[in-house]
């Protein structure tokens, strides 16, 4: 090996010692950390040292314990054991003995059945030849619950076949005969109007398997009756003489009795039903009746459609609603139209009174029904399928769909009565002869006879048992009053309140006693008046009216509420259309009567000096001449409407009146200048105004002053700078109605103020 090998060997040996070395050091470091985290570790469980054996002593007292009960389970679970296998073997025991009971009872009935077979094959023939279908009718249904199939098994095995065989005969060729006899005699005591004897065999078909057959014949027997019961009730209606006191109604009477017929015969039969037939076959007996319910009220619909004459009544209601109505044809059309309106108020309530009577005859169907569903079913579903059959059983029948058609005649004939006898009432509007309607103030007629219109046609509509119908004709009356009354006020409004005013007492005497031409300015000015009182009158009534049918209709569920209410607050949502007339009229007497005459007499203020000395201040508060004068003005003007408006709209002439007494007066105001005894007769004379208006109303009305007196205020300061008292006070500058620059121009109005110091306030 060279030299050069040696080094090149020394080098490798010695780089393999550094990575061994490298390597040492980190297993050491690794080690070390093991040995620190195992030492925590032991530091931590010496620590614990104290509560471990103490833990480990009391696992050692427990020991003995666990021993103890481990062999009491053990011994529990061997008697459980030995419990579950002895109640095994005693189940297993009663098993075989109810087997062999329930085989030894169905031996025993058979032998009863066979026995019994005997005697029904004996007692059938001595029943049928004396003619005790009773029996025989007993013996027979005895028979028919037999399981026959098994009996022959046992008269096999008792080798006894032939005779059961001769009994089977004998007893189903005295059914067949018994059915025949029972169905024969029915019929001849119905021919012969035997009640008793109808019920006696009625009693006989479901003994013998005829439940279907006997329910038909006697509901069909039933129905002749109630046939030949609304007949001879039909006939009489129509020989009823135009003088007779229910003439008018004689149709709903002959409605009335064919129901109450039908729910007496329901009333009466129904237990018979149930006990001989079972629950829950009513509807299938009921069927036949209903049919004949339909025939009948068919024809007393067709007559009394006749003699009232509703379908041309229905014709005009038509005609009326397309915009055809009496209206837009002329007075000789509307004289027609008031015939047939005439015409129309008996004939409604007939029609309200025959579909009250409907209504009150399905409530009773549905209620018997129902009844006799749930004693029939044996689930709820069954119950619920039940009570759906009897609803389209109801639904379905001829009786409902022409109800409501009749009910649907009756509501277009309810819309043209309102309709006609509205506008009739709003064309015969005549002044009060009192002078005062309820409210007091000058009224016509038209609002008291509308209200007694509508009310009475939601009365008549809640009579007649429809809730539908009844709201209905609530909506009808909510858009007569926007369509007819609204319309009316508003045209008479609009023809304005003549300028100039008298003493309107003077002018409505004048007016009544018609000597005055229908373009006179005072009897204009009554008509305007009376019609303002109105529309105030006509939110009052709607309220009222609200409230009245509210309480009066009857509702059985929330839904019915919630229905009623919808439409009572449509009805209600009249008003919004009264007021608005009832604004149109305020503003109008507001630019005719209150503003030509106030702007006058506050401008008088300007004529007035106000920046008085101390004897001028003297002399000008003992006399007052410009407020004086401005309240007798007002006074007058007031004294003037007082008895000839409502008390809602003379409150609402003060309070529009102040507003332009304040307003024309912050006008003047800012047109005048002042020292200070001037803002102190200011301050005087506004208080002095707001006196008097506030006990002229009872609405408050000192609102209306806050910027006259904060005015006022200002023009009584004795410096400028005193207005960061008033301004910067706890309340905040949200209590001032001025704002700031009109803050300083009322102060600049003070001609002792520079406006060097109004300039340099920081408001």
């Amino acid at each position: 090996m060279t030299s050069t090998e040696r080094i090149q060997s020394t080098v490798l040996s010695l780089v393999e010692t550094v990575n061994i070395n490298g390597n040492m050091k980190e297993e050491y470091e690794k080690l070390a950390q093991e040995e620190e985290a195992v030492n925590l570790r032991l530091e931590s469980l010496f620590k614990r040292q104290c509560h471990i054996e103490g833990k480990l002593r009391g696992m050692t007292k427990v020991l003995p314990n666990l021993q103890i009960v481990h062999s009491d389970a053990q011994q529990l679970a061997e008697m459980i054991t030995f419990t579950s296998t002895l109640a095994e073997n005693v189940s297993a025991k009663v098993r075989q003995l109810d087997i062999a009971r329930s085989r030894a009872s169905d031996c025993q009935q058979r032998v009863h059945d066979l026995l019994d077979l005997q005697l029904c094959a004996e007692g059938v023939k001595a029943s049928l030849h004396s003619e005790d279908y009773e029996k025989a009718a007993a013996h027979v249904h005895r028979f028919l619950a037999m399981d026959q199939h098994l009996l022959e098994q046992t008269a096999d095995i008792a080798e006894d076949c032939t005779n059961v065989t001769n009994s089977f005969s004998l007893l189903q060729d005295a059914a067949s005969q018994l059915r025949s006899v029972v169905n024969l005699r029915f019929d001849e005591a119905v021919r012969a109007e035997d009640l008793a004897s109808v019920e006696r065999f009625f009693k006989l078909f479901p003994l013998l398997g005829l439940h279907d057959e006997g329910l038909e014949k006697f509901s069909n027997y039933l129905s002749t009756k109630i046939a030949d019961t609304a007949n001879g009730n039909l006939k009489t209606a129509l020989s009823t003489q135009a003088s007779d006191r229910r003439a008018n109604i004689i149709f709903a009477d002959t409605l009335t009795l064919l129901f109450e017929g039908i729910a007496r015969i329901i009333e009466i039969h129904q237990p018979l039903i149930e006990t001989y037939y079972g629950p829950g076959r009513l509807l299938r007996a009921l069927g036949p009746l209903l049919r004949e319910c339909d025939v009948q009220l068919r024809r007393i619909v067709a007559e009394l459609q006749r003699c009232r004459r509703l379908e041309a009544l229905a014709q005009a209601a038509r005609a009326a609603q397309a915009g055809a109505g009496p209206r837009a044809e002329g007075e000789e059309a509307q004289e027609g139209a008031g015939g047939e309106v005439r015409q129309l108020d008996p004939a409604l309530g007939e029609l309200a009174i025959a579909h009250a009577r409907y209504a009150l005859f399905e409530r009773f169907l549905r209620r018997r029904l129902a009844a006799d569903a749930d004693a029939g079913a044996a689930t709820d579903a069954d119950r619920r399928a039940r009570l759906l059959e009897v609803d389209a059983a109801l639904a379905r029948g001829d009786t409902c769909r022409r109800m409501q058609e009749l009910l649907s005649t009756y509501l277009g004939l309810e819309r043209l009565f309102m309709v006609q006898s509205v506008r009739k009432a709003i064309a015969l509007d005549a002044l009060d002869d009192a002078g005062a309607g309820a409210a007091g103030g000058l009224c016509s007629s038209a609002v008291d006879d509308v209200f007694f219109i509508l009310r009475k046609c939601i009365r008549r509509a809640a009579s007649s048992g429809s809730l539908d119908g009844t709201c209905a004709v609530i909506n009808n009356a909510g858009a007569l009053l926007e369509e007819e009354l609204c319309s009316a006020l508003r045209a008479r409004l609009r023809q304005g309140y003549p300028s100039g005013y008298l003493d309107l007492t003077q002018a409505y005497n004048s007016v009544l006693a018609g000597r005055l031409q229908p373009t006179d300015s005072e009897q204009q000015r009554v008509l305007f008046l009376a019609a303002l009182n109105n529309a105030d009158s006509a939110s009052e009534y709607v309220e009222t009216l609200v409230k009245q049918v509210s309480d009066e209709i009857p509702v059985s569920t929330p839904m019915e509420r919630s229905k009623l209410d919808s439409c009572l607050h449509g009805l209600s949502s009249s008003t919004s259309g009264i007021k608005s007339v009832l604004d149109y009229g305020i503003q109008q007497l507001r630019a005719s009567a209150v503003k030509p005459r106030v702007g006058p007499w506050v401008d008088s203020f300007q004529s007035v000096s106000h920046q008085l000395s101390e004897d001028e201040f003297t002399a000008y508060e003992a006399d007052q001449p410009f407020v004086q004068t401005l309240v007798r003005n007002l006074h007058g003007l007031l004294e003037n409407f007082k008895e000839s408006l409502t008390p809602g709209n003379y409150d609402t002439l003060v309070t529009i009146l102040t507003e332009e007494v304040t307003i024309h007066l912050e006008k003047a105001v800012f047109k005048t200048s002042f020292n200070r005894l001037g803002g102190l007769v200011l301050d005087k004379e506004v208080r002095a105004l707001a006196s008097f208006l506030t006990s002229s109303t009872s609405w408050s009305v000192r609102d209306k002053f806050a910027r006259l007196t904060q005015m006022a205020t200002l023009l009584n300061l004795e410096k400028v700078t005193e207005i960061s008292d008033y301004w910067g006070s706890s309340t905040g500058p949200l209590t001032w109605r001025l704002t700031p620059s009109e803050i300083r121009q009322v102060l600049a109005l003070r001609v002792d103020f520079r406006s060097d110091d109004i300039k340099r306030l920081k408001l």
